[in-house]
């Protein structure tokens, strides 16, 4: 929420901070099964990150199990804080604000970060924020050095999110169409655990695509077909199951169904993608989680956003995934506008991104 700017400012004035653009925020994120820490400088831009990534405690199930989760996150949460402030050279005094996901995501999950958060915020007598974890994904392109100018078409892709969305600044969010079932990450998982490949199924399905054969078998392209641009993956997942033969997977059947399942999935993104930009006559698209570090996704959206006149923005392949700096950065954005919280907080595991307030966009 945006209080009263008076509140905040004199908060950050009273830790020494004279123009409050140079805030130096630290962010925490823990929505999922990563749990990342950051520090985001408004003249020096990011100083450290550090990420603890959970793949190998929830590979043996497939899939993330929330409460292993936010157990990790326990464990993990505080060390990365206290290496983030040495890798940057800066005490606790050098803090002017603390951003912390504050969902969509695993309530457990969020609750950790955002109990430490909110708590650290008291402690060192700073504003904290709750960031909404899709903004933090679609801003993640502002930390590039060549970071688009609004307004653009956001593609977020994740294992919990599908999204489009016509963004005219931060917080001035039109969503376009979303996934009506599971999410295009959330279906890589899924078909690759029905092909007994490892976890997470993204790149699983992208290195095995690597051997398939081109046109040995042809998956659907789900509502492509018809008007819109919402998005529909359950089906991949059930005609990959059918495609399966009975008994002892050839490795080059395996590989031939990780293509065609990878050629529909990204086909289908890239037509929504054309589609979209098309109606809005944007000319930049901004691509952003987990799916985004897909290489067959990529080199198509360059071809269709070049052949529309549009230029695709990705965040660094390691900020594609879930991590720490994206959350500095919107609560930056955020706190430098004058928002912040009281001291009561909650997580919110789901929330529309178009429930967020507008606020001017960062400072030049």
């Amino acid at each position: 929420m945006c209080f009263h700017r008076g509140g905040t400012h004199k908060t950050i004035v009273a830790r020494g901070l004279r123009d409050i653009r140079r805030l130096l925020v630290l962010g925490i994120e823990t929505s999922c099964d990563d749990t990342g820490v950051a520090l985001y400088h408004g003249d020096k831009g990011l100083r450290a990150h550090a990420l603890a990534s959970q793949v190998d405690l929830h590979r043996p199930y497939g899939g993330v199990v929330p409460e292993l989760a936010a157990r990790d996150h326990v464990r993990s949460l505080m060390p990365l804080v206290v290496r983030v402030l040495q890798d940057a050279g800066v005490g606790s005094q050098d803090i002017n604000g603390i951003a912390y996901t504050a969902g969509p995501g695993l309530a457990g999950a969020l609750l950790v970060g955002a109990a430490l958060g909110r708590a650290l915020a008291w402690a060192w007598q700073v504003p904290a924020i709750g960031v909404h974890h899709m903004e933090g994904h679609l801003l993640a392109p502002m930390l590039e050095s060549e970071p688009p100018e609004f307004p653009f078409l956001a593609l977020l892709v994740s294992g919990g999110h599908t999204l489009l969305v016509d963004v005219l600044g931060v917080g001035r969010y039109r969503l376009l169409g979303r996934t009506l079932d599971d999410a295009v990450g959330e279906a890589f998982d899924k078909t690759a655990k029905l092909l007994g490949l490892d976890y997470p199924g993204g790149p699983a399905i992208a290195l095995a695509a690597g051997k398939g054969r081109p046109g040995a078998l042809c998956f659907p392209r789900p509502m492509t077909d018809r008007p819109g641009l919402d998005f529909s993956f359950s089906g991949l997942k059930t005609y990959t199951r059918n495609a399966v033969p009975a008994g002892t997977l050839d490795e080059q059947v395996l590989a031939d169904i990780a293509f065609a399942f990878q050629d529909a999935a990204v086909d289908t993104l890239v037509i929504k993608c054309r589609r979209a930009l098309k109606e809005t006559r944007r000319r930049r698209l901004v691509v952003a989680g987990g799916v985004g570090a897909n290489a067959e996704l990529r080199t198509r959206l360059k071809k269709a956003a070049t052949a529309c006149g549009a230029r695709v923005y990705y965040p660094r392949p390691d900020f594609c995934t879930d991590n720490g700096a994206m959350i500095a950065y919107a609560g930056w954005v955020r706190l430098q506008a004058g928002c912040s919280e009281g001291l009561d907080f909650t997580v919110r595991p789901r929330w529309e991104l178009t429930d967020l307030s507008a606020i001017d966009g960062p400072p030049a």
